[in-house]
């Protein structure tokens, strides 16, 4: 193994397998919930192009995904995609944020 090895680009196999488990993990959280919607953030110098599926209860999961695949979202889940900067976050996510937190208090007796 040479000094340099490890930063070596390794083949596409282990990448599409990466893909695969993002999108079947995608597809789980969409059918497991009611009402999901999908919010597409923007890629930044820090995160790679994310999704945001948001539940009808305002539950949430955030996920990077590839930007050639991205059009291909909506349809194959079957849910509604939206531009994050556009429409902005629901008011539910933030609803949901704060009673886990209520709840994680309440958890630990303050």
């Amino acid at each position: 193994m040479g000094l340099f090895d490890r930063f070596a680009r390794r083949s596409g196999k282990g990448r599409g397998a990466k893909e695969g488990s993002t999108e079947q993990y995608l597809a789980a959280w969409t059918v497991a919930r009611i009402g999901v919607e999908a919010y597409v953030e923007p890629k930044t110098t820090v995160t790679p192009v994310t999704v945001v599926l948001v539940a009808n209860d305002g539950e949430w999961t955030r996920r990077a995904v590839d930007e050639r695949n991205l059009r291909k979202l909506g349809p194959n889940l079957k849910i509604p995609v939206y531009d994050v900067r556009k429409t902005r976050y629901p008011q539910r996510m933030r609803d949901y944020d704060a009673r886990q937190r209520i709840l994680k208090r309440r958890a630990e007796g303050k």
